[in-house]
């Protein structure tokens, strides 16, 4: 079965409205492991009946693993919209954020023990043979994911992902350059579309 577009770190679902909203009846997965957010999801984007949501961590391993996020009510008192985006399997990786604009503390971190599956079984239970689009923001791990995606198996038309935390908090490297190799070898085209994020389009 093809999908228009998958979604991994679906955040709140506004910021892929526009996305989603082009798409008609084909079916769409967005993968959100942040139990506030997946509720956000199905708030912001009720009125569309193609979507599957996924409330689970995609990794390169299945296994039960402790999932950090900014909790729900902290999201506000930090002033910043984005907040509910950088959970992570890291708790470093959060308090890394922390700013004169952004002061994040302990206090302000939820845990929960989430559920991984790597990529090919996330494709194998909802039957894709075929992808659209990707979008991969998932604060850090990215580079974990993306090597661990088989490009011969399916089907992907595009794929977009966040690199600035790819080798690390702000840092891009040699696993940046070892997966874009990756997909130059598998026939795409590779362009940094602005500061953060890059477009792999397969020819």
């Amino acid at each position: 079965m093809k999908f228009e577009l998958v979604v991994l770190g679906a955040h709140i679902g506004v910021h892929i409205k526009d996305e989603i909203s082009k798409i008609n009846n084909s079916p769409i997965l967005l993968v959100e492991p942040v139990p506030h957010n997946v509720d956000a999801i199905k708030e912001n984007l009720k009125e569309y009946k193609n979507i599957i949501i996924e409330p689970v961590a995609i990794s390169n391993i299945n296994e039960k693993k402790d999932f950090y996020f900014v909790k729900g009510n902290s999201i506000n008192k930090l002033k910043k919209h984005w907040a509910s985006g950088i959970g992570s399997f890291d708790k470093n990786h959060l308090i890394s954020h922390r700013s004169k604009r952004f002061l994040i503390e302990d206090n302000d971190i939820d845990k929960v023990v989430i559920e991984t599956l790597r990529f090919k079984d996330l494709i194998k239970k909802h039957s894709i043979t075929e992808i659209e689009k990707i979008i991969i923001d998932v604060e850090g791990f990215e580079y974990e994911i993306l090597s661990d995606i088989d490009l011969a198996e399916i089907k992907i038309n595009s794929i977009m992902f966040e690199y600035k935390h790819f080798d690390g908090y702000l840092k891009s490297g040699n696993k940046l350059q070892e997966i874009i190799q990756k997909f130059e070898k598998n026939n795409y085209k590779v362009s940094k579309i602005d500061k953060e994020n890059i477009l792999a389009i397969k020819h």
